[in-house]
């Protein structure tokens, strides 16, 4: 498995890539900012793919070991674009939320850099500091305080954004990496019950979010005002069915599912390709999780297990929210399912991740553990 486990990757990113573009040809035409092209999406979208694959083959061409190094620039980097979101006319308000930089011919998610910095500053901070975090204090400085104090830097930074999607899914990132390092329970804990405290202490002051978690618990109630989306997306799934209505047959793409190609993508996949291919794409997210946990398990060394951990937890929860929020589980949050939705930052971030997990595989050995042991017993003893 873990020989092969890269291919499961890279297949399950590839389906979910031609099921994006294929649904952007359905669903691209009928969007409010089309521009009058039916195809504008489609072809933004490929070029978009063409840059994504370009950065994931030179990820995969660089050592694993060089973002170990420059994890500074990275981190500096995010948090100047992050700033530069407030700052326009280069940073950009729409719907309520900075989030966006406008270069002229192209715009920019911010936060999407903030991710991979995040990923690049605790693979390195865990990996420094492995051994001070045997005694408790040790423990609650180098494996909680200290780096919870970091990437809230960038949490906090996104946050003003009133992006409560990313910050998160960097939050669950970090948990799930503090997690894995072995923070003590005692500590996590607490975090957990911080972090949704101050979620819900963000949204509640914030109308449009107040809104949306009101809609949440009470969706019928809500479901011509802000919990439109995830009424209509519900119809959308129930309507599909299990073979669905055809591809291009659906109808609620047309002015009534608005962001159809974007973050509610998901139950236009089911109106119109049905259950078999909603649980398709739930099943490649899968694979992709238990083929990259297995890439992240058997790295050379600890750097590359947790980039490679973390790397996987960015791609498959941030999914997972996408899924649970078009399924009215979780409160409406903009957030694209990846390789599918609309929006070219996310898709070259998660390619670029998709690329550092290759060249993890790229470097790990394969040799049976006994082999590697009659190898060791072999070599002439060194005289000291």
């Amino acid at each position: 498995m873990a020989r092969h486990s890269i291919y499961f990757v890279l297949s399950g990113v590839c389906l979910l890539i031609c099921i994006g573009l294929v649904m952007l040809f359905s669903t691209g035409a009928f969007a409010r900012d089309s521009h009058g092209d039916i195809y504008y999406f489609v072809k933004r979208q490929a070029i978009w793919l063409g840059v994504g694959v370009a950065a994931c083959i030179v990820a995969a061409s660089i050592d694993y070991h060089f973002w170990e190094r420059t994890w500074k620039y990275f981190f500096g980097l995010a948090v100047v674009l992050l700033v530069l979101c407030f700052v326009p006319p280069l940073g950009m308000r729409i719907n309520g939320s900075w989030r966006w930089l406008n270069f002229g011919v192209m715009t920019f998610q911010p936060s999407e850099l903030g991710k991979i910095a995040s990923i690049f500053f605790l693979a390195w901070w865990f990996t420094k500091f492995e051994k001070r975090g045997k005694t408790f204090w040790g423990n609650l400085l180098y494996f909680f305080v200290f780096p919870g104090m970091v990437v809230s830097v960038l949490l906090g930074l996104i946050a003003c954004e009133v992006d409560l999607g990313t910050t998160a899914l960097i939050g669950l990132v970090m948990f799930a990496t503090m997690f894995l390092v072995g923070t003590s329970l005692w500590l996590l804990v607490p975090l957990v019950a911080l972090g949704v405290g101050g979620v819900l202490f963000v949204a509640i002051n914030i109308p449009q979010r107040a809104g949306r978690l009101l809609a949440f618990l009470n969706l019928e109630e809500y479901r011509l005002t802000e919990g439109l989306q995830q009424w209509q997306g519900l119809i959308a799934l129930g309507s599909g069915g299990i073979g669905g209505l055809g591809l291009g047959e659906g109808r609620q793409k047309m002015s009534y599912l608005p962001y159809a190609h974007t973050d509610f993508i998901f139950p236009m996949i089911g109106e119109e390709l049905g259950m078999i291919c909603t649980l398709l794409v739930v099943m490649s997210f899968l694979a992709l999780f238990l083929a990259g946990s297995s890439v992240a398990a058997n790295a050379k060394d600890r750097f590359g297990a947790l980039l490679s951990f973390a790397i996987v937890m960015t791609i498959t929860v941030q999914a997972l929210i996408n899924l649970l929020v078009t399924t009215a589980l979780l409160p409406n949050k903009g957030m694209p399912l990846p390789f599918i939705s609309y929006g070219g930052s996310n898709l070259v971030v998660c390619l670029f991740m998709v690329g550092i997990l290759i060249n993890v595989h790229r470097q790990i050995s394969f040799v049976p553990v006994r082999n590697r042991l009659i190898e060791t017993e072999r070599q002439p003893a060194i005289r000291r």
